[in-house]
């Protein structure tokens, strides 16, 4: 018997995937998860055979679940996404497969018929080398985003990251502002940030990240905020709560 865990932040995500494996007579639901920090204490301690994983989530992205998990509690794993397709094709090699939302029951079966066959190995002693090689890019730094895929009124946009002056949240979206252009992409501050080169960018508020390179001057202000001016005269804020981690970061790159 297999058994399973869905990870998903949207109630009727999991609902679809869970509908989907109630005919599959070998496969038994252990619980779900509705955001990342859950997902990993559930899945050490549970420690499932199979893991149907979303992508953006609240607390840890999937990603960062698969990082805060060493090899013996690294369960099979299937990614779900729903916009993330650049995102995919950098993870693509090291996944069982993958379930671009909204998928058909068709679609999962065949994800899960890659899964059986990789939870067979798994008990036989072998050693999932595709999740191996993924925690070794992550935890070796190699991954980071070099370009973004933006759709927005039937024109599609390749964003190289390099270009991005700043990053702010907006809703349920993120803008990103290169220039005088700006491009919504629906996406976390939490999941880009973990995606970007550190050396790069940085995050100076809950909602602001932004391309140390664009940074021209600092101004502090009398809360123990401060002033960021950009290149472009653009200026934003960096909170306190950031200013430590952003100081530090600054003195290692200058």
């Amino acid at each position: 018997m297999i058994r399973a865990l869905i990870v998903d932040d949207e109630p009727l995500a999991r609902e679809r995937v869970r509908r989907f494996l109630r005919d599959e007579g070998d496969v038994a639901i252990i619980g779900e998860c509705g955001n990342g920090s859950e997902a990993v204490r559930t899945i050490v301690s549970a420690k499932p055979d199979l893991v149907f994983l979303d992508i953006q989530m609240p607390e840890k992205t999937g990603f960062e679940v698969i990082d805060a998990l060493d090899e013996e509690s690294m369960p099979a794993l299937v990614f779900v996404t729903a916009y993330d397709k650049y995102a995919l094709e950098a993870f693509d090699v090291h996944a069982i497969d993958y379930l671009l939302k909204p998928f058909n029951r068709d679609r999962l079966r065949r994800a899960l018929g890659r899964a059986r066959s990789e939870i067979r190995n798994r008990k036989r002693g072998g050693i999932d080398e595709r999740i191996a090689s993924l925690l070794a890019d992550l935890r070796n730094g190699r991954k980071y985003l070099e370009r973004l895929v933006v759709k927005t009124t039937g024109r599609v946009f390749f964003i190289k990251t390099d270009e991005i002056d700043w990053i702010e949240a907006a809703g349920n979206y993120l803008k990103l502002h290169l220039g005088r252009e700006g491009h919504l992409i629906r996406e976390t501050m939490t999941g880009i940030e973990s995606r970007l080169d550190p050396d790069k960018f940085i995050r100076i508020h809950r909602s602001t990240i932004v391309n140390i390179d664009r940074i021209k001057e600092l101004h502090p202000m009398f809360s123990g905020d401060y002033d960021v001016v950009l290149t472009n005269g653009k200026t934003l804020t960096l909170s306190r709560n950031y200013r430590d981690r952003f100081l530090e970061k600054v003195e290692q790159k200058f």
